[in-house]
């Protein structure tokens, strides 16, 4: 399910974003760039460590729907709190907007899948890194969240230079089958904003999307999240823990055991089976954190996302400890 799906209702006057305790902006500094070229480039931010030998790089994906660098969230930026704690800890970090968040006229208009919406700028990210003076050429890797940690193993697959993944909630579940799922939980917890006629849709929409009847021809608005059917007819297919063990690459895999969007029992038990044995492959779970990896207690709803918080200092340091001494 598309990480803006459920913050889009979030608005008004947001509180300023403010760093988390983990950052410490003296130890970095930051410089814009441009990332891919022509009408479709991106403006991105990269941040530097202060006085270090080239040392590792890691590009950042957000989730899924027209996210800018920051995959801003209400009043959260969950990308720049990743950015900053991983440059104040010897990373640096290319975080750039998504194309259907600087050209949204261009993106809906080509009806880019999700490989077409992700890849391209990906690659050029991790190219801008590798010829970075901060870092190591050997040593750039991605991280994504959520659609970004589920598009991340395709990336690697363009960009063999790519050392290795971070996937942090990286949905395998279908997505149509997961939207079924997470409406459903909604309307559980939140019966008076979702109605069974929600959930109906997305059932019929899901079985649209299953059957043969989907051509590319078949209408966005017949289609969950009104997404084109080129969109469906690739994310039906496209299956990432195989990608991912085919790669023979390292990676960190992190899972909030309070995400009710991407969970421990319907996505990451996938990861775990289709990448069970690999010494190279580090699983963990952080049992209070939600979606956007943030901590908290009892079931997790959208509103927890218009709360001011920052990615948990757990999940950020041991990225940090993963990418610069674990695989580094």
């Amino acid at each position: 399910m598309p990480d803006s799906a459920a913050t889009e209702s979030i608005s008004g006057s947001e509180p300023a974003w403010m760093p988390p305790p983990y950052a410490e902006p003296r130890r970095f500094s930051e410089h814009e760039v441009t990332v891919g070229a022509g009408p479709r480039a991106v403006s991105g931010t990269v941040s530097v460590p202060r006085g270090q030998a080239p040392g590792p790089g890691v590009v950042l994906l957000a989730g899924g729907g027209p996210f800018d660098r920051d995959e801003t969230s209400g009043p959260n930026k969950p990308l720049k709190d990743l950015a900053w704690g991983l440059a104040s800890r010897g990373t640096t970090v290319l975080r750039f907007d998504k194309a259907t968040y600087a050209h949204p006229a261009t993106a809906a208009a080509t009806d880019l899948t999700m490989t077409q919406e992700y890849v391209p700028h990906a690659v050029d990210a991790v190219g801008l890194l590798r010829s970075h003076p901060s870092v190591d050429p050997e040593r750039v890797f991605v991280l994504g969240h959520s659609m970004g940690g589920k598009v991340a193993p395709a990336v690697a697959v363009a960009a063999p230079t790519v050392a290795g993944l971070v996937i942090m909630a990286g949905d395998t579940q279908p997505m149509h089958h997961a939207a079924v799922r997470v409406v459903s939980h909604l309307a559980t917890v939140l019966p008076d904003q979702v109605p069974p006629s929600v959930v109906e849709t997305f059932q019929r929409q899901a079985a649209l999307v299953d059957s043969a009847e989907l051509t590319p021809s078949t209408p966005s608005a017949d289609l969950p999240f009104g997404l084109s059917a080129p969109y469906w007819l690739e994310l039906r297919d496209y299956d990432p823990v195989a990608i991912a063990a085919a790669l023979g690459k390292p990676m960190l895999i992190l899972q909030g055991g309070r995400d009710y969007q991407v969970t421990v029992a319907d996505d990451l038990v996938r990861w775990r089976t289709g990448l069970a044995g690999r010494p190279d492959v580090d699983i963990r779970v952080y049992e209070a954190d939600n979606h956007l990896f943030f901590p908290g207690a009892g079931p997790s709803t959208p509103a927890e996302y218009g709360t001011p918080q920052h990615v948990d200092p757990a999940a950020v340091a041991d990225i940090a400890r993963w990418l610069s001494h674990g695989q580094g």
